[in-house]
């Protein structure tokens, strides 16, 4: 395999329901996404664009076909396994900021590495926050921060164990408009300035407008993408993906 491919998909499907009462979520997707990239994947409601993050991320068996992240396959007999090849290569930040309310920001940001049983680098932790401006808030409990603040901190928590590939599952969905603009703005400093891959799944074409490239889902399978998107240009490709989900013709090319 190509070093330089931080994630693959090899025809991953997803079926849920029982024999008779099945869900094809996934329907033999394949990508390769390079190490430094910024993807954004967006579809319409039901497209299996959730689906797609959570077997690419290893929350989620796929009932068919592969995923490497940085080469190696993610797979296990175990969940210890799973759980251990997360932690190792895979950072995550949700819509919901997810931080303990009991922790301060600091610690918040410790806790992947104290998982992993490695040395609590406060240092580098400290760096980080300074870098996402949050600097002079490391005694903070997350009670005290704006919802930009907490999802600052979650991106930090999530960086901080230099993951190959991070994950975003409508990262900005809870802020306003200002405050997604600076978390976007963080997310490709994160692949600009430190290498990171971001796959971040949203339904927000400005959000979609901050990432290299596009990837848009319709029933389960990839319709199409887009190379250096515009807000616009997105806007324009997700309503003609809503015309092909009411049965006409797939007029995306991939």
């Amino acid at each position: 395999m190509n070093g330089h491919e931080a994630l693959r998909l090899e025809s991953v499907r997803k079926v849920y329901g029982d024999e008779g009462n099945q869900v094809v979520a996934l329907d033999h997707v394949s990508l390769s996404l390079p190490t430094g990239s910024f993807t954004a994947v967006m579809g319409p409601s039901g497209s299996g664009k959730s689906t797609l993050l959570q077997c690419a991320a290893g929350l989620e068996r796929p009932t068919g076909g592969r995923v490497f992240v940085d080469g190696a396959e993610l797979a296990g007999e175990s969940e210890t396994a799973l759980t251990k090849f997360r932690r190792e290569r895979i950072g995550f930040v949700f819509q919901q900021f997810n931080l303990l309310p009991t922790m301060t920001v600091l610690e918040n940001v410790l806790l992947p590495m104290r998982l992993a049983g490695k040395k609590a680098d406060t240092k580098r932790a400290g760096e980080i926050l300074d870098r996402v401006g949050l600097g002079d808030r490391l005694g903070h409990l997350p009670s005290e921060l704006s919802g930009g603040q907490q999802q600052r901190v979650a991106i930090a928590r999530a960086v901080v164990t230099q993951p190959k590939v991070l994950f975003g599952d409508e990262p900005t969905g809870a802020l306003d408009t200002r405050s997604a603009r600076e978390v976007l703005g963080l997310l490709r400093e994160a692949v600009r300035v430190y290498g990171r891959t971001i796959v971040m799944v949203t339904h927000d074409p400005v959000a979609a407008s901050f990432a290299d490239g596009v990837l848009f889902l319709a029933d389960g399978r990839i319709v199409g993408q887009m190379a250096d998107p515009t807000a616009e240009a997105v806007a324009q490709r997700m309503a003609h993906l809503g015309d092909e989900t009411n049965g006409r013709p797939n007029l995306v090319g991939v």
